[in-house]
C-alpha cells in the first residue's frame, strides 16, 4: 500500500512541475513583440530608445521629410508639416512637389519652416508615431521629445559645400530607424557616383585656364538681390570653378560689396531664376552697375536653380553643377543634354522626371538676359 502511495504522490509531484514550468516561461518569451526595443544613435550623437520595428513616423524641420522621400518611406507617414502641404503647382521643393497628393491627405502636425519647435504636440500625442525623424535644432528636438514622450530621433543636416558628410550620417541614421539601409547606400553611392564624374571632367584642368566665376542672386534663409552669394557654392565646388566670392574667406552665404563685384568682374555669372524679378528692380534702379560689368555687356548671364528650400534640394544641386560645368567647360561637358540629365537625377532620387515642370514654373537652365522677362 505504501509503495501505492509513493507511487502516486511521485506522479503528482511531477504533474506539478510540468504545470510550473507551463506557466513560468522566460521573460522573452512573455514580453509582447510590440515592447521590443532598439537603441540608435542620431545626428547629435544623443541615444534613442525606439521600437524594434518603426511602423509609423512623422517628420518635423528642416530636411527630415526629404530624406524619407529619397527612402522611399513615404507609406509610413502619419501627418506632415503645414509647409510641407503648399506645393501642388510649385517645384521649388522637389520631394514636396512629387508627394504633394500624398501629404495633402495626412493630418497637419505642426507649422515648419525652420530649425525651431513649431510641433502641433497635442496632435502628436494623439498620432503617436513611433518616432519623429527631426531636422530641428538639439535643444528644439530635446524640448519635444520631453513634451510629447515619443522617441525624437535627429537626422539634421547642414545645408553647405557640396552635400557634405553630415548629409550621409543624417540619410543613414534615418535609414537605421526606418530599416532601409539598403534604398539608403544606393543613394548615397548614386550621389557620389555623379560628385566622381564631375570631378573626373574638371580635376585635371589648370587653374589659369578657368574664367572667373560669380553665383547672384542666390536663396539661402530666403531670396537674395544680385549681392547674395556664396563662397564654397556647392555646384562650382565640384566642377573645381574659379567661383571670385572665395576670395573673401567666408563661409557660405554673404551679401558682396557691389564694388567687389565690380572689380571681380567676372566673365560668367550664374543667377536664381526664382529671384530675378529682385534683380530686374536693381537693374531698373541702378543700370550703371550691372553695364560695368563684362558678363553682362557680352550676354554671359545663366540661370542657375535654387537648391536650397527647407535644407538641400539634391537634385537640384547635383542639376546645377552640370550645367554650371556645361557652360564653363563646354568641351567636357558635351555629351551632357542638361534637360534629360536633370529628368534621370530626379527619376532616380524620387521616381518622376518633371523638368518640363520645373521649366514652367520658371526653375530652368539656359541664358538670362537681364531686364527683359526670361
Amino acid at each position: 500500500m505504501k509503495k501505492i502511495v509513493s507511487a502516486l504522490l511521485f506522479c503528482a509531484l511531477l504533474l506539478s512541475l510540468a504545470a510550473c514550468s507551463q506557466k513560468s516561461p522566460t521573460a522573452q518569451e512573455t514580453e509582447p513583440e510590440s515592447s521590443a526595443a532598439r537603441t540608435v544613435t542620431d545626428s547629435f550623437g544623443r541615444e534613442v530608445t525606439i521600437p524594434a520595428e518603426v511602423k509609423a513616423i512623422v517628420c518635423t524641420g528642416s530636411g527630415a521629410l526629404r530624406m524619407v522621400t529619397y527612402l522611399q518611406c513615404t507609406d509610413r507617414l502619419v501627418g506632415v508639416e503645414d509647409c510641407d502641404k503648399e506645393y501642388a503647382d510649385s517645384t521649388l521643393r522637389d520631394y514636396a512637389y512629387v508627394y504633394h497628393d500624398t501629404f495633402d491627405a495626412l493630418p497637419s502636425i505642426g507649422k515648419g519652416g525652420g530649425t525651431a519647435n513649431t510641433a502641433y504636440v497635442e496632435e502628436l500625442i494623439r498620432l503617436q508615431p513611433d518616432v519623429i525623424l527631426s531636422g530641428y535644432t538639439q535643444e528644439a528636438l530635446e524640448d519635444l521629445a520631453q513634451s510629447t514622450g515619443i522617441p525624437c530621433v535627429s537626422i539634421r543636416a547642414k545645408s553647405i559645400n557640396f552635400i557634405d558628410d553630415s548629409f550621409y550620417t543624417a540619410m543613414r541614421v534615418a535609414a537605421e530607424v526606418l530599416g532601409v539601409q539598403e534604398r539608403c547606400e544606393e543613394v548615397l553611392q548614386y550621389i557620389d557616383g555623379c560628385k566622381a564624374d564631375l570631378d573626373a571632367r574638371t580635376a585635371d584642368i589648370p587653374d589659369e585656364g578657368k574664367p572667373a566665376v560669380y553665383a547672384g542672386a542666390v536663396t539661402f534663409s530666403g531670396a537674395h538681390g544680385f549681392t547674395g552669394t556664396y563662397s564654397n557654392f556647392g555646384p562650382l565646388m565640384a566642377i573645381h570653378a574659379n567661383n571670385v566670392a572665395d576670395e573673401m574667406g567666408e563661409t557660405g552665404y554673404f551679401d558682396a560689396d557691389p564694388e567687389q563685384v565690380v572689380a571681380w568682374d567676372p566673365e560668367l555669372i550664374f543667377l536664381d531664376p526664382g529671384n530675378m524679378s529682385l534683380v530686374r528692380d536693381e537693374y531698373q534702379t541702378n543700370p550703371g552697375f550691372f553695364d560695368s560689368l563684362t558678363a553682362v555687356r557680352e550676354g554671359n548671364l545663366y540661370a542657375c536653380v535654387s537648391f536650397n528650400n527647407y535644407s538641400t534640394n539634391v537634385g537640384y544641386a547635383l542639376a546645377d553643377a552640370y550645367y554650371a560645368g556645361s557652360v564653363i567647360y563646354p568641351e567636357r561637358f558635351d555629351d551632357v543634354n542638361i534637360a534629360e540629365k536633370a529628368d534621370d537625377i530626379l527619376e532616380f532620387l524620387l521616381g518622376r522626371r518633371y523638368y518640363n515642370d520645373m521649366k514652367a514654373n520658371g526653375l530652368t537652365f539656359g541664358v538670362i538676359e537681364l531686364g527683359s522677362a526670361q
